[in-house]
């Protein structure tokens, strides 16, 4: 039987294998991962040797059994030091959720020992951001197989993860609107057909993959065909959107700490004063403060949420990722105004994190599109329209 004293020791330990990490690996490569465009992998290599990439797996499989909660604030640090490295982690934690209710346990096990890094590969050319829309096909073939054929346009990880988390429309027309795949890397006719060069996060390795004539064994399909959708919102996005909320809040802690502490050691030669001693300067910084903790209280009731099982717990969970995308643009922005022209400078880690908070505005689910979920949920609709479904 687990105690609360053993589950402590736990947490204390896991935050000191996340500490070790943070300052020996992720901290020193961040600036260089971010100005060369290079995935992570020293930095996922340490994480996955720390027993990082099985946090979220059962302990039946060898995983640490960790909760959301615990998996939000190992987002929520390495977010502070490294968008691109967080990002990565938090992609395998969502896609290990799927994997850990309807995946073969040898890839669960692989994962939970730190073997195996997995991803989501759900957004295509054709749907764009409305991943509960797949064009892609699936197709059975006459030796038994499935034909996997898409053009995906945004794969985290893509051409590193060991495996990935696929949708695709369903073998069978009238079961559903998609259904989900666990695919192999190194699948013959799987491909990655780009490179990523952009603004933020520019070491996620989030590029572009193609399928052309994959073949994956029936067995390779993660809960029923058609029922990759119900999967996707009720396995998949808690983790994804909660997972993203601690990730903006890394962003914008770090980013109030960075100004905090350029204003406080800062002094004007010619008047002897720090630029804290301005009353304008320290209430806007007391301003993006603010609004860092009120993400954190309502990213904390989230979880509080889910944890509980509250009535209101899947309206929060489509509201935290909403919030969370608006505050850290916002309060990166406001910590850039705040140190001015040297916050211009790479050595300061702000313009990197401003370039890394604009992502979640964009990743689908997008911010427009979560305020419209929550408005439809506000005033009695469905999520999806039918047509979608």
């Amino acid at each position: 039987m687990t105690t609360s004293v053993d589950n402590a020791h736990s947490n204390t330990d896991l935050a000191d294998r996340l500490d070790t990490v943070i300052d020996e690996v992720i901290r020193p490569q961040a600036a260089t991962v971010d100005r060369e465009g290079a995935f992570p992998r020293p930095g996922v290599d340490a994480l996955a040797a720390a027993g990082l990439l099985g946090l979220a797996s059962s302990t039946e499989v060898g995983g640490s059994g960790q909760g959301m909660r615990a998996v939000a604030e190992v987002i929520e640090r390495l977010a502070a030091e490294c968008g691109s490295t967080a990002m990565v982690l938090l992609m395998h934690y969502a896609a290990t959720a799927v994997i850990e209710a309807h995946g073969p346990r040898e890839v669960r096990t692989a994962i939970a020992t730190g073997g195996h890094l997995t991803t989501l590969a759900f957004s295509e050319y054709g749907s764009r951001s409305h991943f509960w829309s797949p064009t892609g096909t699936a197709s059975a073939a006459d030796d038994g197989s499935v034909r996997l054929d898409a053009r995906k346009s945004w794969v985290t990880s893509a051409g590193e993860a060991d495996s990935y988390v696929w949708s695709s429309l369903p073998l069978s027309a009238d079961t559903g609107p998609m259904t989900l795949w666990l695919v192999p890397a190194g699948s013959a006719g799987l491909s990655v057909t780009g490179d990523f060069d952009g603004l933020g996060l520019r070491g996620n390795g989030s590029r572009p993959m193609n399928a052309e004539g994959l073949r994956v064994p029936s067995a390779a399909m993660l809960a029923a065909d058609g029922a990759g959708l119900d999967t996707a919102l009720g396995a998949v996005l808690p983790w994804f959107l909660v997972l993203n909320g601690a990730f903006c809040l890394g962003l914008a802690d770090s980013a109030v700490a960075e100004a905090g502490r350029h204003l406080t050691g800062t002094t004007l030669t010619h008047t002897g004063a720090a630029l804290r001693d301005a009353p304008v300067t320290r209430r806007d910084l007391a301003r993006l403060i603010i609004r860092t903790e009120a993400l954190r209280a309502f990213l904390g009731d989230t979880l509080t949420a889910l944890e509980t099982g509250r009535d209101d717990a899947m309206l929060r969970v489509l509201q935290v990722k909403a919030l969370a995308g608006e505050t850290a643009a916002d309060v990166t922005d406001g910590a850039m105004q705040l140190c001015g022209g040297s916050a211009f400078r790479k050595e300061l880690g702000l313009e990197r994190r401003f370039r890394d908070s604009r992502a979640a505005r964009v990743m689908a689910p997008t911010t427009d599109a979560l305020h419209d979920f929550v408005g439809r949920v506000a005033t009695g609709l469905p999520l999806l329209d039918e047509a979608n479904r």
